[in-house]
């Protein structure tokens, strides 16, 4: 099959999002956009500076270039085998991102700039191995939304959710639009993007982003959620059961990098 038929197929099975789907953005809200998240796992040493550089001198004013943005370049620091940079991409389409690559090759000014890490040798690698997952935002959060003030000390909660099936995974969807969305902003939170994996490992699943101040907001404002009478509300509907729409999930905690657009 080729990649823009697989591509379609895939987002056929977000359709039930596009439909019938109360929002926390306006309806006026321009199209959804697709993220690109990657992961580039690292070791402690000079791969940590020569990656973080080729984010900030090369690759995320390449991408400015292109339209692209904001872009989050964010530190692993409570996950899974770290040292691991994480990059987000915004993109209008899939074909825009996925093709990332190929236009960064094509890109003379990208390449000059980029050579220490887009050349490096065996003897001396840039990382370990990069992941990769494409998603499309929901249909009731459509772009990503940045912090007020990007230069203010932040972290971030990267949360994944994996269902035991399509359907329970798309009852999941449901149930963040069906007032899950107005919860999070009744509790405080600020959230960054919400999104259907389209491509990655361990699907089906959805992801989302929060920021928060520190630990002590993101402890309080999660306080706040669970015992939100909406939520005790939402979460006691049948059609909504904890244990049966989602069978895994992943919680990493994460800090911009000084190059971080987000």
């Amino acid at each position: 099959m080729e990649r823009r038929q697989f591509l379609s197929a895939s987002l056929a099975t977000s359709a039930f999002a596009l439909t019938g789907a109360s929002g926390a953005q306006p309806a006026a809200t321009p199209m959804r956009q697709f993220y690109l998240i990657r992961r580039y796992n690292l070791r402690s040493g000079p791969e940590l500076k020569l990656t973080e550089d080729f984010f900030a001198q090369a690759l995320i004013p390449a991408i400015g270039r292109m339209g692209f943005g904001p872009v989050g370049a964010l530190r692993l620091d409570f996950g899974s085998e770290t040292p691991a940079y994480y990059l987000i991409v915004p993109g209008p389409t899939t074909d825009d991102l996925a093709m990332l690559d190929v236009k960064l090759a094509a890109d003379q000014s990208f390449l000059e700039v980029a050579a220490p890490f887009w050349n490096a040798t065996a003897a001396a690698p840039a990382f370990e191995r990069v992941e990769s997952w494409l998603l499309q935002a929901f249909a009731g959060w459509r772009r990503i939304t940045p912090p007020a003030d990007t230069k203010e000390k932040r972290i971030f909660q990267l949360r994944t959710y994996e269902s035991p099936s399509n359907g329970e995974h798309a009852r999941k969807v449901e149930m963040f639009h069906s007032g899950e969305f107005e919860i999070f902003l009744k509790a405080g939170f600020h959230p960054v993007f919400f999104a259907d994996t389209l491509v990655g490992s361990r699907m089906p699943s959805l992801t989302y982003m929060l920021s928060f101040a520190g630990m002590a907001e993101l402890e309080a404002k999660w306080d706040v959620f669970r015992n939100h009478p909406e939520w005790k509300k939402l979460s006691a509907n049948p059609r909504f059961a904890f244990d049966p729409i989602v069978s895994n999930i992943s919680n990493l905690l994460l800090s911009p990098l000084d190059c971080s657009q987000i």
